[in-house]
């Protein structure tokens, strides 16, 4: 009787330790402790294999709350479908909303986001993801703390992750610290029903990204994906001396002797390096700082602004989006601002596209800036 019940109890021990015996066992002393760097990412894309998703135009994003990264997702044009899920984890056993809570499983809290590249690029997708997290803090977003937290994008294909990987470094220049798990998907398991659109059925429901950014995005019309930035070389040979150690170098032309301080044709500025819209004349207005200024972007999120404590002040860095040049700075409080607000633009920083030469030059779709 005894050796006849050993193989059944053998059998229920592995059933029941099945993820147990799969699961990577989470780092410990000296080596958890080195796995702490001053805020470097965790690049797992050597690791193992990928997943294979059998759609091509797809992503995988944990942005902390599954249910505020979904809704972000679903509100931009070409999104084809957006699921909450658990990813890169131990196994499907665990992959339940509350074993991953209790932590230990390794899972995030992730997105499955298809998407129509003639609508939408993958650029695009990622910009906005970027835009809404933070990427300095590990296992947190928000008011959420846990490990099923922690952001990460996870590609499934060559493709996606050639794209994955260059706006992965854009973003890292952008942070001391850079915590964003970057890699290959391994597994995902799609979450319990109810997680499934929980802020349509649960409109006052908790959201840690704003609902004003996902009514943001749904609007935009510039895909930074139209614009990506050129190889290094390229750029130096593009670039004018005074241009390249501008938007390279973080260099700042002198006042009251570029090309645009004091100019007001009706048109648009675009990123001397990517070509990416970023001003309009609509918004341009006499400051008397002697370089551009602007009330504002096209769309806010076209430029990206950083923290800048360089020469011993405190200032707003202004950075382009999609090609990471250095554009100029961003006060508040000037009088001679109609908002207050001045974005204070190199004209080293931009090439500027006439109102009649926009339909040409591919910018017909910004148009309707000039509409009255």
């Amino acid at each position: 009787m005894i050796r006849r019940g050993l193989p059944l109890l053998l059998a229920a021990a592995l059933v029941l330790s099945g993820c147990k015996a799969n699961q990577k066992p989470m780092p410990q002393g000296k080596e958890a402790q080195d796995m702490e760097t001053a805020g470097q990412s965790s690049d797992t894309s050597g690791e193992e294999s990928m997943y294979m998703d059998t759609t091509e135009h797809v992503i995988y994003l944990a942005g902390g709350c599954f249910w505020g990264m979904e809704q972000l997702m679903q509100s931009i044009p070409g999104v084809i479908d957006a699921q909450s899920g658990y990813a890169n984890g131990t196994c499907e056993a665990d992959a339940d909303y509350r074993t991953v809570c209790k932590g230990g499983t390794g899972f995030r809290e992730t997105v499955r986001v298809e998407y129509d590249p003639e609508q939408v690029s993958l650029d695009a997708l990622l910009l906005a993801y970027f835009y809404v997290i933070d990427p300095t803090v590990e296992n947190r977003q928000g008011n959420d703390v846990g490990s099923q937290y922690q952001t990460g994008v996870y590609y499934t294909n060559d493709r996606a992750r050639e794209t994955v990987e260059r706006i992965a470094e854009i973003e890292r220049g952008r942070s001391k610290k850079f915590f964003v798990e970057i890699g290959p998907l391994k597994n995902y398991y799609p979450a319990e029903e109810y997680h499934q659109d929980y802020l349509e059925k649960n409109p006052n429901g908790y959201c840690h990204i704003p609902r004003a950014e996902m009514e943001l995005f749904s609007k935009l019309r510039i895909d930074p994906g139209d614009y990506q930035k050129p190889a290094a070389e390229s750029i130096r040979d593009k670039l004018t001396v005074e241009q390249y150690r501008v938007t390279q170098e973080n260099g700042t032309e002198r006042p009251f002797s570029n090309a645009f301080w004091d100019q007001f044709e009706k048109g648009i500025y675009v990123d001397i390096v990517t070509g990416e819209p970023l001003f309009s004349s609509t918004d341009k207005f006499e400051s008397g700082c002697g370089w551009p200024a602007f009330t504002k972007p096209i769309e806010e999120p076209a430029v990206v602004e950083l923290e800048d404590l360089s020469h011993g002040m405190r200032r707003t860095e202004v950075r382009s989006r999609a090609g990471d040049s250095h554009l100029g700075h961003v006060f508040t409080g000037d009088p001679e601002s109609p908002n207050g607000v001045r974005y204070c633009i190199n004209s080293a920083a931009l090439r500027f596209v006439p109102y009649a030469k926009m339909k040409a030059e591919g910018y017909g779709y910004l148009l309707y800036l000039f509409e009255e």
